[in-house]
């Protein structure tokens, strides 16, 4: 039973969806799971495992940021054997060429964070994502018909930027979105030889100003699940 999230063991699938917010991985439970149960309240932030298309799934809320989606990536994977790890969240279009929800695959992830200046002592790693997870995502994105787009994202550990113009610098460089945990969860990921993705839903447009509620965000969002849970499915476990 780890500290954060005291599921007992077995009560977590080797598939898990990671939401940011607990209300919209409660929202996700009862709208895309058959048979869901919770098996974690702790902090509020709320975990569920049900089935889908007959196969087992978990979604468990991360809270906001790097440091916070840490914690719980880090117990998912040592304390529950977790396998595959699928972010479902929001993020800020940085370019005109994406809209509001618009459904962005995250291929890569430059950040602004020290955890991994710190972890590979100055040296700059390339968090990434698994690409049988990204190339099934692609699939079915393309088959559902969801507006997408296969680029890197920001993982910013600031909200309220007070350096814009840096955010500004990486857009030139092709960056097309900003979010907050996609980097910590690659590189996790990665040490642990588990598959993992990121699908965000385009929530607000940092050039155009048009944004989402807070509602909308939370249970509006379903593009960006179908497509997570049919690549999940698809895509074989990596101890399989």
């Amino acid at each position: 039973m780890s500290t954060h999230i005291a599921a007992q063991p077995g009560q977590i699938a080797p598939r898990i969806l990671l939401p940011g917010d607990p209300l919209r991985a409660r929202w996700i439970a009862e709208t895309f799971l058959d048979d869901a149960e919770c098996y974690s309240e702790v902090r509020g932030m709320l975990g569920f495992t049900g089935t889908f298309r007959g196969e087992r799934v978990s979604v468990q809320g991360t809270g906001m940021g790097q440091p916070s989606a840490s914690i719980y990536v880090n117990e998912l994977i040592d304390e529950y054997g977790v396998q595959q790890l699928v972010r479902v969240g929001s993020c800020g279009a940085l370019t005109d060429r994406l809209q509001v929800r618009d459904v962005v695959l995250a291929m890569a992830a430059a950040t602004d964070s020290s955890m991994n200046t710190l972890r590979f002592q100055g040296y700059h790693y390339p968090a990434t994502a698994d690409f049988a997870l990204l190339r099934a995502a692609a699939d079915a994105a393309q088959a559902h018909g969801a507006r997408h787009h296969v680029g890197t994202v920001f993982s910013s550990d600031s909200f309220y930027h007070s350096r814009p113009e840096l955010t500004a610098k990486v857009v030139e460089y092709g960056v097309a979105a900003v979010e907050m945990e996609t980097a910590e969860i690659y590189t996790l990921a990665a040490k642990a030889r588990r598959q993992a993705l990121t699908v965000c839903t385009v929530s607000d447009h940092i050039v155009t100003g048009e944004e989402t509620s807070a509602s909308e965000r939370e249970q509006t969002f379903g593009d960006m699940v179908t497509i997570a849970l049919e690549a999940m499915l698809a895509t074989p476990l990596p101890s399989a």
